[in-house]
């Protein structure tokens, strides 16, 4: 037979992820090309669309993603064709059915029989002589003879096998073993479960007291094919910290009486009786916890997929925040005991001085506070005040209006979300930013750094820190930092990097060129000054033309030699614009950012072999606004005055605030009292609403009207769809 066990067909591949995402064969091809090629998901969705015919990056993720199970199942199929055929018991039907399997749990079932295992009642009766005996009952052929001249043959003391009881029962032993591993029972069991059982959760004994959070799921039953994500992980969660047990409940009776007629089929043959009781054996002791494991973690593993992907839409929104732009900040981290920390940085985000103020209990020192911050905001020409909304964040807030509002003040006062500031603050990054200001000086600037840019600030910090996730901790961590990993990426370079101000974190970030290069892209800037060219890159120790090709399209260079250094044409196609300005007879800069001119250019006219349709459009696109920023406009919330902590909430109030997470039950909203309201999905909207991100976004300022205030249990209760606009 051959040994060659290679089973990774890439036009089997090609055709199976085509007819999933319902994407043409050819542009699956395409892509995968492309992504084997070592090009980055945002080069090939932005520069690369007439090979994939405009595959954007959503499809191209689905497609990278399934070519990756495809190649782990291909391997993990080689490791068990491997593992059989060195047993002696690879047939060639059996190699069959495993070489044309695309299911993993499936093959995992074909598997199971031949797979090595600790030791086992079965395996015990297999070493006592007993498996002929098993042989006999699993044909269930007529024997034609009493049950003790069949059984009297395997009594063998020297074997531990004492007596005829001894011996039925191992052999039972080894029947219930092999029909708990027959890859068609299994499956047919496990649509059962998918399609009929019921995920139930129960609290522990002595738990009741200890863990109240959880109360709802103490005695608790739903279908398994309707559980919510965030209901099921939530019961997840009682289970890691040992209040609840977790299972799943089938019709026992109805599922016996199935197995029986499927298994124990001879009801002539003189060991009928003895099968019938082995099949409630089989099913209680091996094949419910088996497909009652394989069942969870199916419902786990989805409920992972629908909170990543929460989490990865909300990441994208909060990075997607509109910035306040290049103007001098100040930004407050507020404080009781130990003051607010004060810091100013300029429109480009450098830190020009930092004080401490006292504004708040116990010292109450206002004059002393208005004074500080008044010299800095005329010594530096303050424009923006960023508030950070944790402790005492709501007294300062009242303060600082206090004062704009007696100076009639035109600076914009906002407050800013202070979450994972402060592992920033203390991180390697802050440190060697920052190596001669105290950690909370550090805070201070990164709050008034996300104020000015929200992208350029957050992606210095893990994004599971940042706060706008659900259960992200319960997760399956792998997959989560990799769908973060990905939409911070996808957003940088949607928005585009300022080559000479990034910071190495952002630049991070861009495709193509990863931490170490960032690193040298900025050991680089340091020793020789800011970058004229988007080919100057090329100087860049070990920053190769693979690298400048995906980067070079995403990176911007202001007031350079190279007006299309500062837009997203990439450099390949430069040449392209120097034909419609010489079309145009103007000069190329004359063309760059004049919407007019762009507009006498028919698309068509400069479509060559190296060029298609899709890349010229795009190009005049960006001619007419070269360097655009796709977030939207800076908005600010108004939080009400006199409502501070929560007890100042009252049922009925109208008030202002700002989402601060979509899950799948509703949004969170950040009304300024230090804890977030809940907009159940019920009352996002009068119309029905199937998935909250429809209607809610972080970032959107909406208005909301209490309904309900727990003090005990600091939970608010919110409706947006009640509040009359």
């Amino acid at each position: 037979m051959d040994e060659s066990f290679e089973c990774f067909d890439l036009d089997h591949v090609t055709e199976q992820i085509s007819s999933v995402l319902g994407v043409a064969r050819a542009q699956v091809r395409s892509a995968i090309d492309l992504l084997e090629a070592g090009n980055t998901l945002p080069f090939i969705a932005r520069y690369r669309k007439e090979a994939t015919k405009g595959l954007d990056e959503l499809v191209l993720r689905a497609i990278e993603d399934a070519l990756a199970k495809a190649r782990e199942l291909a391997q993990r199929k080689g490791t068990i064709l491997k593992t059989i055929n060195e047993q002696g018991l690879l047939t060639t039907e059996l190699r069959r059915r495993i070489e044309v399997c695309d299911d993993k749990k499936i093959l995992e079932d074909l598997y199971l029989p031949f797979k090595p295992k600790r030791r086992t009642k079965a395996t015990a009766a297999r070493a006592r002589g007993l498996q002929p005996l098993a042989d006999l009952l699993l044909a269930q052929e007529n024997l034609n003879r009493s049950r003790g001249e069949v059984l009297r043959r395997f009594v063998s003391p020297e074997n531990e096998v004492p007596d005829e009881a001894s011996a039925l029962r191992g052999a039972c032993d080894i029947v219930a073993e092999v029909w708990s591993e027959d890859a068609a029972t299994r499956g047919w069991l496990a649509g059962q479960a998918v399609g009929f059982g019921r995920v139930i959760s129960k609290v522990k004994r002595g738990k009741k007291e200890a863990a109240s959070k959880f109360e709802m799921y103490f005695d608790h039953t739903e279908p398994a094919k309707r559980i919510p994500s965030h209901r099921f992980l939530a019961m997840k969660r009682g289970e890691a910290e040992g209040v609840l047990r977790v299972g799943l409940q089938l019709d026992d009776e109805f599922t016996l009486r199935k197995l029986r007629q499927r298994l124990a089929h001879n009801s002539r043959f003189e060991f009928h009786r003895d099968l019938l009781a082995t099949v409630e054996d089989c099913y209680k002791r091996l094949l419910h916890p088996a497909v009652e494991s394989t069942t969870l973690q199916e419902l786990k593993e989805k409920a992972d997929d629908e909170a990543i992907g929460v989490f990865a839409r909300n990441l994208c929104e909060l990075l997607l925040a509109a910035p306040a732009g290049p103007k001098v900040t100040i930004g407050l981290d507020p404080g009781f005991r130990t003051g607010c920390k004060v810091a100013v940085v300029d429109g480009t985000g450098k830190f020009l001085a930092n004080a401490t103020i006292y504004p708040t209990p116990p010292r109450n020192d206002v004059a002393g506070a208005s004074k500080t911050l008044h010299e800095l905001i005329a010594k530096y020409g303050v424009e923006l005040i960023a508030v950070g909304n944790g402790t005492a964040s709501r007294e300062t807030d009242a303060f600082v209006t206090e004062m704009l509002r007696s100076d009639d003040s035109a600076i914009t006062k906002v407050m800013v979300s202070e979450s994972g500031a402060s592992i920033y603050s203390a991180s390697e990054l802050a440190v060697h930013e920052y190596p001669d200001l105290d950690v909370t000086v550090r805070g201070a600037i990164c709050v008034a750094h996300r104020l000015q840019d929200p992208l350029a600030e957050l992606v210095k910090i893990d994004p599971k820190s940042i706060g706008v996730g659900q259960y992200q901790h319960d997760v399956n961590q792998l997959l989560l930092m990799k769908s973060l990993d990905r939409e911070v990426e996808s957003c940088v370079n949607s928005v585009g990097v300022d080559l000479n101000m990034a910071s190495a974190p952002l630049l991070t970030h861009v495709a193509g060129i990863g931490p170490k290069l960032a690193a040298r892209i900025v050991e680089y800037r340091d020793a020789n000054g800011t970058f004229d060219t988007r080919k100057q890159l090329l100087k860049v120790p070990k920053l190769g033309q693979k690298a400048f090709e995906q980067a070079a399209g995403f990176l911007r260079i202001r007031d350079g030699s190279e007006p299309l250094d500062n837009a997203a044409v990439h450099p390949e196609s430069y040449y392209v614009v120097e034909r419609m300005a010489k079309q145009l007879k103007v000069a190329t800069k004359d063309l760059v950012g004049n919407a007019t001119l762009a507009a006498k250019l028919n698309a068509a006219d400069f479509v060559d072999e190296r060029v298609g349709l899709p890349t010229v459009q795009d190009i005049l696109a960006e001619l007419a606004k070269p360097g655009r920023d796709p977030r939207s406009e800076f908005k600010v919330a108004q939080f009400a005055e006199g409502v501070n902590e929560l007890a100042d909430l009252k049922e009925g109030m109208i008030l202002e605030g700002v989402i601060t997470n979509v899950t799948r039950f509703g949004a969170f909203v950040d009304l300024g009292v230090h804890q977030d309201g809940l907009i159940h999905i019920s009352e996002l909207s009068n119309t029905f609403v199937q998935d909250p991100s429809e209607v809610a976004s972080v970032g959107d300022v909406v208005r909301v009207k209490v309904l309900e205030v727990d003090l005990a249990r600091k939970r608010i209760a919110v409706s947006r769809k009640q509040v009359v606009t």
